[in-house]
Parts: C-alpha cells; structure tokens; sequence
C-alpha cells in the first residue's frame, strides 16, 4: 500500500513503484561527485548530535552508514561528539551548550525537544533535523519551503490528513470501534494536533481518550489507565520515549488486548497489530544527504524541509490471531507487508 504526499498546497496518494519512487523523489538529494570528492582533501568535518534518551541511537549509527555510503568515514574525515539526556528534559539546554562550545560542523538532532534545545543554543552553527514533529507549528521553522535561520531536515508528516488515515486504518481493522486511546509524549502536545486528532476521530464516529507519557516508567501506568477507559484500540504517536519503548508497548498492546497502530514497521516486527507510517531509510538517507550539503557550503535555510512521500501499511497477523481479530481481505490487500 503506498500514498503520497507532494507539498502543502497539494496532497494526494498515487500509487508509486517503490524503486522508481526511491530514484525520482530522493536520488535529487544524492547527485553528488563521486564520493572520493565528497570532501575537501585532508578536512575533519565534525558533527554534533544531541538525543534525548541513552546510548546506543539507532538514528545516529543509520545516518553514520549512509554517510560512509557518501565517503565520509569516522576518524578519518568525520569526528562525532554525541550528548545524551537520558530522558531528563531539563538537561537538554545544557547538552545543547556543550555542544555548540566545541564549535561543530553540523549538530543534528531527532525530536522536537533535542531540536528546540538545538536552535535555542545556536542561530549560526547549522541544525539538521533527523526527524520533526510539525516543525512549523512547533515553530522550529519559518515554512517547509524555506525553513530559514540555520535549520533543515526531515518532517514524519504527521499532518492532520496522515492522523486521519492510521485512524481509518484502525477503524477498519477493528469491527465495532468506538473508543480509541491516543499514547502520546508530553513534551509534544500541542493545540494543532490536538484538533486534528479529535477532527479525525469526529469524522469517525470515534471517541477518543489521551494518555501522556513523560519518561518511560509512565508507560506501565499510562496503559492501566487506558484499560479502565475501556478503549477499543491504540493509536501510539511517535517520539524519542515510544521508539525506544517501542517492544514494551507492542508487548503491553497484546497483554491489554489493544489493537494498536504506530507509524513505523518496527513497532508491528515487534508485536504490534498494525504500522502506517514513512520509512526509517529514507529519513537517514535524507539527513545524511543534507549534512553532505551543508559540509559543501549549502546554507540550511534555503534547504527545504523534506515530507515522507510514500508510506508502508504492515499487518502482524500472528498479533490479529493473539487479539480474536479477522483482519478484512480488503486491508490485506492493501498491505505492503504481512508478518505472519
């Protein structure tokens, strides 16, 4: 199952072959000279990256490979300085000011929180966003188009139109629905999606119930609550804290007999019922396309911010028959992949 989103003028969801979308949407950001003149001969490029949990970020060693795949190898032509808030946001500043103290090349950070400490530090060392929530309600962008100031990088797309899609989805996949739990981090609530999430579920004829979460120990205490509301199915939202709770959950949805969608496959590899969502490879690919750039003497604001344009429906249907559920012919036809 594939859909599309182009810009913010226009959205649609054509059916595109995964190679020729690969070629036509991201090869752009790659035609580059060989990777033997990637860089200036003899220069040390340095990278700072600020992330919210703890060590190891599977988002850093990602956009590491895909530089290697550009020439830049560590140690060699590439230093890396990683600061690691272990999931205290109050420390973040202070991660953020040490980083910009070593004067990096680049600083790079996945999540809004990581990003927002990132440009308050710095209006002059390039940002480059591995991922961002709504960058431009969050106000880490002027626009998409032209982000501006010293920041770039990816969006997940979560727009009101990819919300109402996972809810479809979930809607689809489970008979009967009426009440669905939204498992979202603190630090991201925000009014914008607030409303589309209740616009979405409105349209639906779905209640729907929020549950925060501000460190991982909430999340145990998050889903007793659920369970008491008597919800009927999980949309989780992405995030820093979800991602690296993400088999906890997949494990917590099953035990709670909670029919739960995320928007990345790996949350459906680990036991979730169902995934929507852009992928994790070309998130990478573009960061590490971006820092090339700038590392070349491109100026991050005149960068756009780059949306997903393809999206992946995965079903796990050994989690379908741990639920009592028949997932419909219809949304297996559909699927891009099926774990079974």
């Amino acid at each position: 199952m594939s859909g599309g989103f182009t810009d913010n003028a226009t959205r649609q969801e054509p059916m595109l072959n995964r190679r020729a979308f690969l070629g036509t949407v991201v090869g752009p950001l790659f035609a580059a000279p060989l990777a033997a003149e990637a860089q200036q001969a003899g220069r040390m490029y340095r990278i700072g990256y600020l992330a919210e949990g703890a060590p190891p970020s599977s988002v850093l060693a990602e956009t590491l490979r895909e530089l290697r795949e550009l020439g830049y190898v560590e140690g060699r032509t590439l230093v890396i300085d990683s600061r690691f808030a272990g999931f205290e946001h109050d420390r973040l500043p202070v991660h953020a000011a040490e980083l910009v103290r070593l004067k990096p090349d680049v600083l790079m950070a996945a999540g809004n929180p990581c990003i927002a400490a990132l440009r308050q530090a710095t209006s002059t060392i390039p940002i480059v966003m591995a991922w961002a929530i709504d960058p431009v309600g969050a106000g880490l962008v002027a626009s998409l188009a032209r982000p501006g100031r010293n920041i770039t990088g990816s969006t997940l797309g979560t727009g009101p139109e990819f919300i109402r899609k996972q809810l479809e989805i979930l809607n689809e996949a489970v008979p009967k629905l009426s009440r669905v739990a939204i498992l979202r981090e603190s630090e991201r609530r925000g009014a914008a999606e607030t409303a589309a999430l209740e616009s979405a579920a409105r349209k639906l004829g779905l209640a729907i119930l929020f549950a925060d979460v501000r460190t991982p120990s909430d999340i145990d205490g998050a889903f007793a609550t659920i369970t008491r509301s008597r919800a009927g199915a999980i949309l989780v939202l992405g995030g820093n804290i979800t991602w690296a709770s993400r088999q906890q959950i997949a494990d917590l949805t099953v035990r709670h007999r909670l029919p739960g969608i995320q928007l990345l496959r790996q949350y459906a590899e680990a036991g979730m019922l169902l995934a929507y969502g852009p992928s994790p490879e070309e998130t990478y690919r573009r960061t590490a396309a971006y820092i090339d750039k700038i590392f070349k003497g491109a100026r991050p604001g005149d960068l756009p911010v780059a949306e997903p344009t393809q999206f992946e429906l995965v079903i796990n249907l050994k989690t379908a028959k741990a639920l009592g559920l028949t997932i419909p012919p219809s949304l297996l036809q559909r699927a891009d992949e099926v774990i079974e």
